[in-house]
């Protein structure tokens, strides 16, 4: 499948962009797009349609003074603009699940990579196909497909590696302490702001093509529980949902290339330990009919959580779900 040639619009806002402080002549953009002026203004309107503003002055061209404030496509495509992680967008208003339609793109041949946005999930999940509310609030709701030379044993420590590097992005972009609680959670001053899931369709020994799932609440809390939080609520402020989108997908197809090609060797340790909320804390894991209890120890080198139980021995588990405790009950008791 060849990639789309940039549309009118999305040449015509990466010019003004990269002049966001001054202005971009419109015989400059005419030249540009191989079309006259009166064409310019045409494609300019239907940007204005889409809720930017411009100032156009006589002698000196036109400049951006307000761009939309909800997800918007053209955009987050131009603030992307020519980098070396080239990664297709396809933004949508709504969708059943962000990980089904990035499913439902690979089953069809779409090139990868590339990741699914939306403004609203109908029916968007967590682990164990649990409810993600996913209402129209300037939020994240993203989802990358990939086609990736992995064995699916690399699978677990993949979704950490990207969960880190979310945390690491967020720490970056806003005045927040991000943090993940093995496997998938992703949390603010220990308050959940958002989940990751991995999905793939596995061969016999290897995975044929990957979903990394990521709903991360940026703007507001998509649950009135008071355990939920949101990267505005924790900094006081409302993040530019475009450009923080732009950043983070330029973020995610650096961390899934670094995977690949075993970069992420050097920083993994590094990262874990600067973001595990589990570590020296006593947890209980329920894994099947058994619970275990005992205090966290990192993850070993398949990203397998480390615990070790009363009498001092060190348990290694692939799975299950994982609760702090005050004083976790020691030892193995079957439900």
């Amino acid at each position: 499948m060849q990639a789309c040639e940039p549309t009118p619009e999305l040449v015509i806002l990466r010019e003004l962009l990269a002049q966001e402080t001054g202005f971009v002549s419109g015989s400059a953009l005419a030249e540009k797009l191989a079309m006259s002026r009166v064409a310019v203004w045409q494609h300019m309107e239907k940007l204005r349609s889409q809720g930017f503003e411009f100032e156009a002055i006589r002698a000196r061209g036109y400049r951006i003074v307000h761009q939309p404030k909800n997800l918007n496509a053209t955009l987050v495509e131009a603030l992307l603009a020519e980098t070396a992680h080239h990664c297709q967008l396809i933004v949508l208003d709504e969708v059943d699940s962000t990980n089904d339609e990035a499913a439902r793109q690979l089953a069809t041949g779409r090139k990868t990579p590339f990741v699914v946005l939306a403004r609203r999930q109908t029916q968007g999940r967590g682990r164990f196909g649990r409810s993600w509310n996913s209402a129209h609030n300037n939020n994240m709701y993203a989802s990358f497909g990939f086609r990736p030379a992995l064995t699916p044993e690399r699978l677990q420590a993949f979704t950490l590696w990207m969960g880190v590097n979310v945390c690491d992005f967020v720490a970056e972009s806003s005045q927040t302490a991000p943090g993940i609680k093995w496997p998938n959670d992703l949390l603010l001053n220990g308050r959940k702001a958002g989940g990751m899931l991995t999905e793939a369709r596995i061969d016999s020994d290897h995975v044929r093509d990957l979903v990394f799932g990521l709903g991360l609440n940026v703007n507001a809390a998509n649950d009135a529980s008071p355990r939920a939080t949101s990267i505005a609520e924790e900094s006081r402020k409302p993040l530019d949902i475009n450009r923080f989108t732009a950043n983070l997908i330029r973020r995610m197809i650096a961390s899934y290339e670094a995977f690949i090609d075993g970069r992420h060797r050097e920083t993994f340790a590094t990262l874990w330990d600067r973001f595990d909320t589990l570590r020296g804390q006593p947890i209980a894991l329920i894994h099947g009919a058994c619970r275990y209890a005992g205090t966290a120890e990192g993850i070993d080198d398949e990203g397998g959580l480390r615990l070790r139980d009363a009498a001092g021995q060190l348990q290694h588990f692939r799975a299950g779900e994982v609760t702090m405790e005050k004083d976790a009950a020691t030892g193995t008791v079957e439900d």
